[in-house]
């Protein structure tokens, strides 16, 4: 009786991922081209694909839950302009400008430099930045310099001439985040997260100081913080908070976190929501620690939120958080259908391959939902994440427990919108794309949902082992997506899915197996530039994961590379044991984690995780070159409208979808910043 109720329900929620597989990032496409009255693509451009996405069930929410929504929207919104300068330093300087050329312009608007000029204001803004927003490489523009100062000059803007070299000159601040072991991550990395002249030493020196690798509860230092050099030469934290960096684009939401707070829907929402805004008010990071424990508490309310400075991937060094805001409604049938998985995380703790002291002893407080995004800001749009694990706390998960959600709508989205099939460019054979056609769907969505539920809520850290960011460092956050993606690969093609009524055979499994091999050693290469190194977190894990079984399974025939034509294949051969060989790889990743071995986790993602094979990667190129749907796609935010009666009381918070990508950011610029050009 599940089996029959819950394999539908979590297909019409499932996206297929071209043959890749879909991970965290919503990054993958789907097989085959689909057809709907909305409209859900809205452009391409580059290599990106402006989607949009529905809120199911919108108009069956109360008035207070629109309410809830629309406050923690405006609140999320409110601090758009920190995503911009937390990326780079120019960045809010370039944004006002391209805005101000759109705007104002009284030129020519046609011809080859208008077209390319438009395309890379696109970019900017997709990005929320000059860099590529997965690559970390910094956009090209294709129009020439003085072409650029004269629609500056025809729009009644100007640039200095440094910020005018740091979009011309492809030497300067050329990569947004570096991980090539090889530099100073800090020093080669643009992001604006540490003064100018600071070195990746002295940021280590500066926290090695300040971490008490003793702590019960260590405090996630450097999270909501600039590191920078004050008038003393000495290193000084400034931090986000009201009345210090970004004060005014966060008293602005707190304004709204405020009307949120009278509208929350339980006692719980309402001290986390209160907690929060005593954290932006006073950047305390012990109160971010309390704040997450109330939000991990908080399991009732249907309407809940992302907000503040949560993920780390934009920092070199692991430790400070993006900006980032998602407004989210539970679906609550697609929640009830999936509850399987969050009420067996003991069994899977339990019966992982795990070393027995790094596994959990008693697996509390995990909260899985499907839920509806109703609106994104910061760094979670307009490319958006498909699912999320909170908090990032080790100490906090282990003690009170964590959230996972899938966004339904988003992947739903995915899949209606999905263009060109990959699979008969890069599978193997009929019986592989037949199988990916039949279970990618399914297999992608489960993928993703062990990932997020079991995956990151696993293991636990030896007793006096430090937090990753300072233990595993820049390796940190690869590691731990690998170790996620490793759980969900082991538990794939176990029969206790089957039994619990997820999936309806082993095929299943085998299909995300296929898929995550293919896009680990081949199809996600057609995201990088010719002559690259990965250094995207869940691109080198993706591969160090492929590569480490590929190589260990090599004697046995496991996975066999296959040459046809000229185009290169990898054939799974042997299933099971594959499942044996990332059971292997997940206790040694864990290890690595669990006893802060820098040292392996260095080697292990430096050896199979970053260089490319040149000739493979060339021929990646020439054949996805026949693939006409973009790599990656981000969204157009849906608009709530506020509805007031005569007397200016709310009756109602209106949706609308618009359709028009440049004219949402415009908006937005318009409307929700609130910060200088130089913070």
């Amino acid at each position: 009786m599940m089996r029959g109720s819950l394999v539908p329900v979590l297909a019409a929620f499932l996206f297929a991922a071209c043959g890749q597989g879909s991970t965290a990032e919503g990054t993958s496409q789907a097989d085959s081209t689909k057809t709907d009255a909305f409209q859900w693509e809205a452009e391409q451009f580059a290599d990106i694909r402006v989607l949009r996405y529905q809120v199911p069930g919108w108009d069956q929410l109360s008035l207070q839950q629109k309410k809830l929504c629309y406050y923690l929207n405006m609140a999320g919104l409110a601090g758009r302009d920190i995503m911009y300068d937390q990326n780079y330093r120019y960045n809010l300087r370039i944004r006002r400008a391209l805005e101000s050329i759109l705007n104002n312009y009284k030129g020519e608007r046609s011809g080859a430099d208008w077209d390319a000029f438009l395309v890379y204001a696109k970019q900017f803004f997709f990005s929320n930045g000059i860099h590529h927003h997965y690559s970390n490489d910094k956009h090209t523009p294709e129009f020439g310099q003085p072409y650029f100062e004269q629609l500056l000059s025809g729009s009644g803007a100007s640039l200095a001439p440094e910020v005018l070299a740091a979009i011309f000159d492809p030497t300067i601040d050329a990569k947004k985040v570096s991980l090539d072991a090889d530099k100073d991550l800090v020093l080669a990395s643009a992001v604006n997260f540490y003064g100018e002249d600071i070195n990746e030493k002295e940021v280590e020196a500066f926290y090695a100081s300040r971490i008490d690798k003793n702590a019960a509860e260590p405090l996630s230092h450097g999270l909501n913080s600039k590191l920078v050099r004050g008038k003393d030469g000495k290193l000084m934290e400034e931090v986000y908070k009201v009345g210090g960096l970004y004060g005014a684009a966060l008293e602005e939401s707190v304004k709204w976190l405020e009307k949120a707070i009278e509208v929350a829907e339980t006692p719980e929402q309402k001290t986390a929501l209160e907690l929060l805004v005593k954290y932006y008010r006073t950047g305390d990071l012990k109160t971010w620690d309390d704040f997450n424990v109330a939000w991990v508490k908080d399991t009732k309310s249907s309407v809940d939120y992302i907000l503040g400075f949560v993920e780390v991937y934009n920092d070199p060094l692991g430790k400070r958080g993006s900006y980032e805001s998602i407004v989210e409604v539970n679906d609550p049938e697609a929640t009830r259908n999936m509850s399987v998985i969050m009420d067996n995380a003991q069994w899977f703790e339990d019966n992982s391959p795990l070393l027995p002291e790094h596994k959990k002893k008693n697996v509390v407080g995990i909260t899985y939902r499907f839920i509806n995004t109703a609106g994104e800001a910061g760094d979670a749009a307009p490319s958006t994440p498909i699912g999320v694990n909170l908090p990032n706390a080790d100490w906090i998960r282990a003690a009170h427990g964590s959230k996972s959600v899938s966004l339904g709508n988003i992947t739903d989205a995915y899949e209606k919108s999905s263009g060109t099939s990959t699979l008969e460019v890069f599978c193997h054979d009929a019986e592989e794309i037949e199988r990916a056609k039949q279970h990618g769907a399914l297999a992608g969505n489960l993928h993703t949902a062990l990932h997020e539920v079991v995956g990151h809520a696993s293991g636990q850290l030896e007793p006096g082992v430090g937090e990753p960011d300072a233990t595993l460092k820049s390796y940190a956050s690869t590691l731990e997506e690998g170790r996620a993606d490793l759980v969900a690969l082991y538990y794939l093609l176990d029969p206790k899915l089957v039994e619990l009524g997820v999936m309806p055979s082993l095929e299943v499994g085998k299909a995300e197996y296929d898929s995550y091999i293919r896009n680990g050693l081949l199809v996600q290469l057609r995201r990088l530039k010719e002559g690259k190194n990965i250094e995207e977190a869940h691109m080198r894990n993706r591969q160090w994961v492929s590569a480490w079984v590929y190589e260990k399974g090599a004697a046995d025939s496991v996975i066999v590379k296959v040459v046809r034509d000229g185009h290169t294949y990898y054939d799974i051969r042997d299933y099971e044991a594959l499942r044996g060989l990332f059971g292997q790889l997940l206790r040694e990743v864990q290890r690595i984690k669990s006893q802060g071995d820098g040292a392996a986790g260095k080697a292990l993602v430096e050896t199979y995780g970053v260089k490319v094979d040149p000739a493979i990667h060339k021929e990646v190129l020439e054949r996805a070159a026949s693939i006409k749907t973009a790599p990656y796609a981000g969204f157009i935010q849906p608009i709530m409208i506020p509805v007031e009666d005569s007397k200016g009381e709310l009756t109602d918070i209106r949706l609308e979808y618009p359709d028009d990508f440049v004219k949402q950011m415009l908006h937005y610029g318009e409307k929700y910043s609130f910060l200088p050009d130089v913070n």
